[in-house]
C-alpha cells in the first residue's frame, strides 16, 4: 500500500491512500487531496500510482512543487520523500517497502485554511536523481522494441544484458531513439494525451494516465490496466508511433 500523509508544521493534518491511478491536489474543491490555502493553485499537483510505482507532477502551478526541497517538474517518488505544497507537507510512503505496515487512512479529502508559518521540511537527503525522463510527443511518431519471442530464455523478462529502447516512426523526429533507463517514462502531451512506461523486474508496462483517448499496442486499444510489452510492440499514442525493443548490451556502440 501507498499513502500521503499531510503535516504542517510538523503536526500531522491527515492521510491520504493511494488508491487510484491519478490523485490530483490543489486548492479546488474537485480535487482528490483538497489544501484550502491561498498559496495552493486551483490544480496544483498529480500524483500518479502505476501498480507499486508512483511520481509526482507539478502542475504548472504558481508557487511550484518541491520534493525534498528540490523544485521539481516530474519526480518519481521513493519511500520517505517529503513533497511540499504551499505551507504544507506530504510524505511519501510505501508500505510495501516496508513490510506492509497498518497505520489507517481516512476518507477525509479537505484541509482546513491555516494561516500558519510553514515549517522546515525534514533533512531528506534529496533523490540523487530526482526527474523522471519524460519524452514529449508533439507531431512524431515513436517506436519500441522488445524481447524476441523467438528467444525464449528472454521472455519478457529483462536482465542487465539487455536494455529497453523507443524508436520513433513517424513525423519529424522519426528515427530517433529513447532507452528506458528509468523506473518511470512519461510519454505524450500533459492536457491532452499521456502514458507512462514503467520498469519492472518481470518487464515493462505501459499504462494510461490521462486524456479521453487509450493508447494502444499492436493495433488494440488497451483498457486502465497495465500492459506488459513485448520486443517490437507498435504502440500508438495519438498520431504518434512507436516501436518497443529490447537489445542487448553488446549491441551498444
Amino acid at each position: 500500500m501507498t499513502k500521503l500523509i499531510l503535516t504542517l508544521e510538523g503536526q500531522q493534518i491527515n492521510q491520504f491512500k493511494l488508491d487510484k491511478e491519478r490523485i490530483t491536489i490543489g486548492r479546488k474543491p474537485h480535487n482528490d487531496i483538497r489544501i484550502d490555502n491561498l498559496a495552493v493553485s486551483g490544480e496544483h499537483a498529480a500524483i500518479i500510482t502505476l501498480g507499486n510505482d508512483s511520481f509526482v507532477e507539478d502542475l504548472e502551478s504558481t508557487n511550484g512543487t518541491l520534493v525534498n526541497g528540490i523544485p521539481i517538474k516530474k519526480h518519481a517518488l521513493r519511500h520517505g520523500d517529503e513533497i511540499e505544497i504551499g505551507k504544507y507537507q506530504l510524505r511519501y510512503v510505501n508500505l510495501l517497502g516496508l513490510g506492509g505496515n497498518n497505520e489507517s487512512s481516512t476518507d477525509k479529502k479537505t484541509v482546513p485554511p491555516p494561516g500558519h508559518k510553514q515549517a522546515a521540511a525534514p533533512g531528506v537527503k534529496p533523490d540523487d536523481d530526482p526527474m523522471a525522463r519524460t519524452f514529449a510527443l508533439v507531431t512524431p511518431k515513436a517506436t519500441h522494441q522488445s524481447k524476441s519471442p523467438a528467444e525464449p530464455n528472454q521472455v519478457q523478462v529483462e536482465t542487465n544484458e539487455t536494455r529497453a529502447v523507443i524508436r520513433i516512426l513517424n513525423g519529424q523526429n522519426a528515427g530517433k531513439e529513447l532507452e528506458l533507463t528509468k523506473t518511470l517514462t512519461s510519454l505524450g502531451t500533459p492536457g491532452v494525451q499521456v502514458a507512462a512506461i514503467t520498469r519492472r523486474p518481470h518487464g515493462d508496462f505501459i499504462t494510461h494516465v490521462q486524456g479521453d483517448r487509450y493508447p494502444a499496442v499492436n493495433g488494440r486499444m488497451l483498457d486502465a490496466h497495465p500492459h506488459q510489452l513485448v520486443d517490437h510492440d507498435i504502440i500508438e499514442l495519438g498520431d504518434i508511433k512507436m516501436v518497443f525493443c529490447l537489445k542487448q548490451s553488446r549491441d551498444r556502440p
